[in-house]
């Protein structure tokens, strides 16, 4: 037998949406302290509500919990930026082979790709993006690849907000991405998957470059 989750109460899903957009436009910045008491009193709710919401953002990866010092915006550097890519690049090119090989409707990827056009901040680029993507995995037929899919939906929103915050690279990733979708539509599965994983693993490499190469971490 399997039970649903509980729903969110509205003042905590609220607030919850309040923080993530403040952490995904950077009005929140990776390391910065979440006060309870000063979260409550700026949306007008007791703490409680805050607390569930920060639990939740902290389940998704975006703030990170401590016992000593509360809880902060997750810091986002090249190693935490390649984790996230790495699992990406093991599991989303195969979820979309899989997906085109299952000759599904697309219409979702299309308009996730026209939201992130007219976007007009970086949050909502960011998770119109993270929808684009999750276009393309939902359909593959395998609930628990695409449930690990989304368990990063959030933190890769999170890596690419302070990467774009460097380098505004949203165009060039908009070019890609209507790139992956021909090649899908064209039902050129590993041709797509190739695509999808040179367009993952290059943000990355843009936006948080090796040591090596002369670059900083984020």
């Amino acid at each position: 037998m399997t039970f649903a989750p509980a729903p969110i109460p509205s003042r905590t899903q609220y607030v919850l949406e309040a923080i993530k957009h403040a952490i995904l436009t950077a009005q929140l910045q990776p390391g910065q302290a979440l006060v309870e008491t000063e979260l409550a009193a700026q949306f007008g709710v007791s703490k409680t509500p805050v607390r569930e919401a920060l639990k939740t953002l902290a389940g998704t990866g975006l703030v990170v919990m401590n016992q000593y010092k509360g809880a902060i915006v997750r810091l986002v550097d090249a190693t935490m930026a390649r984790e996230v890519c790495d699992v990406r690049l093991l599991l989303e090119p195969e979820a979309l082979r899989r997906s085109i090989g299952r000759k599904v409707s697309l219409e979702a990827a299309q308009e996730a790709l026209e939201r992130a056009d007219s976007a007009g901040d970086k949050a909502d680029r960011s998770l119109a993006n993270r929808d684009f993507h999750r276009a393309l995995y939902l359909p593959c037929g395998n609930p628990l690849l695409t449930q690990m899919l989304d368990e990063l939906r959030d933190q890769a929103a999170l890596v690419s907000t302070v990467a774009w915050a460097t380098i505004p690279t949203w165009e060039r990733e908009a070019a890609e991405h209507r790139e992956i979708l021909r090649l899908a539509l064209d039902g050129d599965g590993a041709a797509a998957a190739r695509a999808l994983h040179d367009h993952i693993a290059s943000f990355v490499s843009r936006g948080f470059p090796d040591d090596e190469d002369g670059g900083d971490p984020a």
